[in-house]
């Protein structure tokens, strides 16, 4: 076990002014665009703090003379999606977890767009939060910048696939993708097609895409068919997306897909199709959402751990531990492949 070291001292104004050159007045001034200062001071004030990864302190002037690096009991949490019921999921676990103990969380939803989870992180971390979570493992480097200079504890969640600015928790998408391959291997499975939604939405989703290609190439085959869909993931959208893909590839015998979302709109296709299911073609997804199970027939997939990710996420946030936390996933036979 690795104990926990913050990312970074705490990045004050008077880091900026020694890295840009001026007085801390200088500074003020800049960043409340307030005074007088010459264009070059502006300029190397604003390249300062970039380098810096300076965010001001939006309770300073409230709390004039206080010390506001720690004691907000706030928890910055960045998630990418609302609308996506693995985050709401996500929120439940940590926000159970923080019950009691004086903290609480400030959550801002980036949309999937990576410049505005930067956005985000700056502003919560001009209130000066006691931790920040972050969705992932992949940012911008001005988000990484921000998060190894803010000094406060850094958990990146539901990935393990990549280095961690600071504590990782969560589990392996790629290993995740591998498992699905292998189910459909086993049970026989060779003309397989994939059905997924844009992946610069999501990057662990092509994550996932990778470990399972690289299973199939172990067993000395490859997708049959892809059908890629613009946007983010729906069981419109899958639904779209199969019939896509088995109006090119009709002899598919199985369709592994980006989640639980685009799998039921496959398995509807079927029915609108007539396509028996799992004699006729197979379905895979991922998540192990609560409707997979409840399908007439319940969806074979991958169910993550996203209750108890929020929780460690939460526990990691005092005292000392690993810097990365997998939990696992478990693969569900379900009745669709």
């Amino acid at each position: 076990m690795t104990e926990f070291q913050p990312p970074g001292r705490l990045v004050t104004l008077a880091d900026v002014a020694r890295e840009a050159g001026v007085g801390e007045s200088t500074v003020s001034r800049v960043l409340r665009n307030h005074g007088s200062y010459s264009k070059r001071a502006g300029e190397r004030v604003a390249e300062a703090v970039a380098r810096l990864g300076y965010v001001p302190n939006r309770l300073a002037g409230s709390l004039a003379g206080a010390s506001t690096g720690t004691g907000t009991g706030l928890v910055g949490v960045v998630i990418p999606s609302l609308a996506n019921v693995v985050f709401p999921d996500l929120l439940r676990g940590l926000t159970g977890a923080l019950d009691g103990t004086g903290m609480q969380s400030v959550v801002g939803v980036s949309e999937y767009d990576a410049e505005r989870e930067e956005a985000l992180v700056a502003a919560l971390l001009s209130w000066r939060p006691e931790a920040l979570l972050l969705t992932g493992l992949e940012h911008t480097a001005g988000t990484v910048t921000l998060a190894r200079a803010s000094g406060v504890r850094v958990v990146e969640m539901i990935d393990t696939d990549g280095e961690g600015i600071d504590t990782v928790v969560g589990f392996s998408n790629r290993a995740a993708g591998q498992a699905s391959a292998r189910h459909l291997l086993a049970r026989g499975y060779r003309r397989i097609g994939y059905c997924g939604h844009d992946p610069s939405a999501d990057l662990r989703a092509s994550k996932r895409l990778a470990g399972f290609e690289a299973a199939l190439a172990e067993a000395g085959t490859a997708l049959a068919e892809r059908e890629i869909r613009p946007g983010r993931s729906s069981a419109a959208s899958g639904r779209a997306g199969f019939e896509a893909l088995i109006a090119r590839r009709p002899g598919l015998d199985a369709v592994y897909f980006s989640n639980d979302d685009m799998a039921l709109g496959g398995w509807f296709a079927c029915l609108s199709l007539g396509l028996a299911v799992p004699e006729r073609i197979a379905l895979f997804g991922f998540n192990g959402l609560d409707f997979a199970e409840a399908m007439p027939q319940p969806l074979s997939t991958v169910r993550t751990p996203r209750l108890e990710i929020g929780r460690r996420a939460a526990a990691c946030l005092t005292g000392t531990g690993p810097a990365r936390i997998d939990l696992g996933f478990t693969l569900i036979e379900g009745a669709t492949a």
